[in-house]
């Protein structure tokens, strides 16, 4: 990708209307724009950002035995007053049709959707368990919708549904969903701070769990187990104030963004749905649900959070918009020779299937182009220019450190393959 031709070009100042570091660098780096409180349009350089997000959680998903679809948006009333939620649900979005005078909602979740659309179909003990996830735009009318991405009226999310024939089955998928959850964060580049945490349960279970990335921008205070790396929310913490897994008192207070999340949903939909399975025995019996959210958009946001400095974003590679950042810095002597030199180096980048921001700018002064190279934030910044030129090397230096290193043009692929 040419950067003459990106759109938009980089900000020189961070928004004054935004507090949380995500938004000011994501929309001063072009990643993202602000059409209103909680509503964000993902611009070239975010949506490629987004779409890594979604290929590792969808790729884990499909490994954990997900089958993908795709529901609706527009919800009718009559599914939310059989689950109670129509006039108990405060962020959801209400609204009656013009021409037919009906009441719909724009789906802030999917379980009056989902849980309706399998009953249709009859299933019996040996369909199930069955595994449905879909990625999917959602509405929630928040009070305050702040933080920039963490926390909006619009987003994007993964939701996963499992549906078993008892307990203990929906118990060992949920184990293992952990595990899967795990290596999202990990493959995302915040697994190492990244905790599951004990929360409220609600009207499903005694405890839920949440997967909490920590940095000063969280929003959730949980209590953190250094040893065994498990946390409680502070939502549960006057009901369990120890580790639950190796009862320590000495839990450490820290400030967390959830990044994903796993309810034991068990009967609470399945019931207002009559959504049965038929056993071996002949007999009808309630199908058993859990659900697994992750926001895509929200984990875009806590990556950002976690991974920067003063200077702008530094992505982990597997996210990143793309690999190789490569920078000419023109010279009046030589500029012809390094044009050519980029150009060359560009297309061998290519040829190896390597993604690559070219800053081909013309009218930008190498100071404006290492500025914008360290805001947006690329793993490897590759540049050439009359002093790498005339030793036949060029510049390479990871986003993540400070040493930079002159390399031979053949050398690059071994730091950047």
């Amino acid at each position: 990708m040419l950067q003459s031709k990106l759109f938009p070009k980089t900000l020189r100042e961070a928004p004054k209307d935004e507090v949380s570091s995500n938004a000011k660098l994501l929309i001063q780096a072009g990643f993202i724009d602000k059409m209103m409180a909680g509503v964000y349009n993902f611009l070239p350089l975010g949506f490629r950002v987004l779409k890594k997000i979604e290929e590792i959680i969808r790729r884990e998903m499909i490994e954990a035995g997900g089958q993908e679809i795709l529901l609706s948006v527009l919800q009718p009333k009559e599914n939310w007053l059989k689950t109670g939620r129509w006039e108990t649900y405060d962020t959801l979005f209400k609204f009656t049709s013009f021409y037919s005078k009906n009441d719909f909602a724009l789906g802030p979740t999917h379980e009056e959707i989902i849980s309706p659309l399998v009953g249709k179909f009859s299933l019996s003990y040996k369909n199930l368990p069955l595994y449905l996830f879909q990625i999917q735009t959602k509405f929630r009318d928040e009070k305050r919708a702040k933080s920039g991405i963490l926390r909006g009226r619009e987003f994007v999310m993964k939701d996963l549904y499992s549906f078993h024939k008892d307990e203990k089955d929906m118990e060992k998928y949920y184990e293992k969903m952990k595990t899967h959850y795990k290596n999202i964060f990990d493959k995302a580049g915040i697994g190492d701070k990244t905790y599951i945490t004990f929360a409220s349960g609600g009207s499903f279970s005694k405890y839920s769990h949440e997967f909490q990335t920590i940095t000063d921008a969280g929003e959730d205070i949980i209590f953190l187990c250094e040893k065994c790396k498990i946390a409680v929310n502070k939502e549960i913490i006057s009901e369990q104030n120890t580790c639950p897994q190796c009862k320590n008192k000495d839990l450490l207070e820290k400030k967390g963004i959830e990044v994903g999340n796993i309810f034991p949903l068990k009967t609470k939909y399945s019931s207002p749905f009559n959504l049965k399975f038929t056993d071996e025995d002949g007999s009808q019996k309630d199908i058993i649900m859990g659900c697994y959210g992750i926001g895509l958009g929200r984990l875009m946001g806590a990556i950002t959070e976690v991974n920067h400095d003063d200077k702008g974003i530094i992505w982990p590679e597997s996210v990143a918009p793309f690999a190789v950042h490569l920078l000419k810095i023109k010279s009046q002597k030589l500029n012809l020779k390094i044009n050519e030199f980029s150009d060359a180096i560009y297309k061998d980048l290519q040829k190896n299937n390597l993604e690559v921001l070219y800053d081909d700018r013309e009218d930008a002064s190498a100071g404006e182009k290492f500025a914008d190279a360290d805001l947006i934030g690329i793993p490897y910044r590759v540049i050439v220019s009359e002093k790498t030129l005339k030793q036949d090397k060029i510049e390479i230096k990871k986003r993540s450190e400070k040493e930079t290193k002159l390399i031979s043009k053949n050398d690059l692929m071994k730091y950047v393959g």
